[in-house]
């Protein structure tokens, strides 16, 4: 095992616990607080556990991302003129721009939760899992660096 194994590890962890993350909450967690829990508390248990997981993504799981990712692309020679190339380099400009575009509507899912429009904040969230999911699909095409 070498240092690159350890970062593509690292790479790995990252995205299985951002997007565990965001199916455990979506299939486990909020149903299960829809359910059980009292309006007041399922709305306060909700925005503590978004708060936290976001703060988890901000703190851990992005940099962990954009780390592993930006020197893995540095370790394979990726400039940017090879990401618009046949094969690796398009599958992975496709996988960095879904990428790009997930973290976006995540972010704006904050922004319509915390400003109490629920039917928007759970579209956009659908639409981050759903993109997340097609991540780590096109992460699956890339061959190993």
């Amino acid at each position: 095992m070498d240092a690159w194994a350890l970062v593509r590890f690292a790479h790995v962890i990252g995205a299985a616990l951002w997007v565990g993350g965001q199916l455990a909450l979506s299939l486990v967690i909020l149903p299960l607080a829809r359910r059980m829990l009292a309006p007041e508390a399922r709305g306060r248990f909700v925005r503590e556990a978004g708060r936290r997981f976001g703060k988890l993504t901000g703190t851990v799981f992005l940099p962990l991302q954009l780390a592993g990712g930006v020197a893995m692309a540095w370790h394979k020679g990726v400039t940017w003129a090879s990401l618009a190339e046949p094969g690796y380099g398009r599958t992975l400009a496709a996988k960095l721009a879904l990428f790009t575009a997930v973290m976006a509507v995540a972010a704006l899912h904050g922004r319509a939760h915390s400003r109490g429009r629920p039917e928007l904040a759970r579209a956009l969230a659908v639409t981050s899992l759903v993109g997340s999911l097609g991540v780590v699909l096109l992460a699956t095409a890339l061959p190993v660096t």
